[in-house]
């Protein structure tokens, strides 16, 4: 239910109840039956009871979406936080693998092809991004495995890799 449609309800609950309490109020001076007033008077109260119904699931629900923003301030702090932590230990990693690639004598496109490689990108994705054709991206490819020694993608992502992800504590 949207926000307009509670005030719309509640409105009507609202004018409903007060139009109950003048006839009762009416009716108090005129001297009707006692069923009379007491049918009215739970009209009154039934009116009563939907306004502070909807007003308190308006209110819980204004509750809920102020934690989940007040959450999500948070999260999107700690991920800033852990970027600015993380950046030296990436840029190092970054340094550390052009350097390795240049021991490896690789010409700067092989250097490009092996990061996208490395990215998990398809030779076909490699061949979009560099406008070339696959084919290029393969020769390269195989180019990168030779001068390296490794066999290919995986021996690649796990000679840089390896050591990165080992068990706490080791």
């Amino acid at each position: 239910m949207t926000r307009h449609e509670r005030i719309v309800i509640i409105t009507v609950l609202a004018i409903m109840a007060v139009m109950v309490g003048f006839d009762l109020f009416t009716d108090s001076q005129e001297g009707v039956e006692l069923w009379h007033v007491l049918v009215e008077g739970g009209a009154g109260l039934a009116a009563l009871f939907g306004i502070f119904y909807f007003m308190k699931d308006s209110f819980n629900l204004k509750h809920k979406l102020t934690d989940s923003l007040n959450e999500n301030v948070k999260l999107k702090q700690e991920a800033s936080n852990w970027k600015t932590e993380a950046q030296k230990y990436i840029e190092g990693l970054s340094q550390s693998i052009d350097q390795q690639l240049t021991k490896w004598n690789l010409t700067a496109a092989e250097k490009e092809v092996a990061l996208l490689l490395l990215k998990g990108l398809s030779l076909k994705e490699i061949a979009d991004i560099r406008s070339t054709t696959e084919k290029t991206a393969r020769v390269q490819s195989i180019a990168i495995y030779s001068k390296s020694g490794l066999s290919g993608r995986s021996e690649l992502a796990a000679f840089f890799l390896e050591d990165l992800l080992q068990p706490q504590g080791k």
